[in-house]
């Protein structure tokens, strides 16, 4: 299980419209334990695609990566992380549009 320390959040644009309704990125800096497979010595930032449509939002996509380098981390959330970080971004975005 990680921690989120920092965040930004960015509406991104889709003039394709890949993705039905809103589209925001977010990216999240994650305090993880030394002893997860997920930890890396110089960081690990989740980036996350959230879209929201008719005021239900979903995680379209994600994906770990280094801090320092960007380079990818092929591993996926656990079902509580997941669930976690779709309560946080849920948060975020409620308080961004009061």
């Amino acid at each position: 299980m990680f921690e989120i320390t920092e965040f930004s959040i960015e509406q991104l644009k889709d003039p394709y419209g890949i993705i039905a309704g809103e589209r925001y990125e977010f990216m999240l800096d994650l305090q993880i334990d030394e002893e997860d497979e997920l930890y890396e010595e110089s960081g690990v930032v989740l980036r996350v695609i959230a879209a929201v449509q008719d005021g239900i939002i979903t995680i379209a996509k994600y994906e770990f990566l280094n801090a320092s380098t960007n380079q990818y981390i092929a591993l996926d959330m656990e079902v509580e992380e997941l669930a976690m970080v779709e309560a946080f971004c849920r948060e975020q975005l409620s308080e961004k549009e009061a």
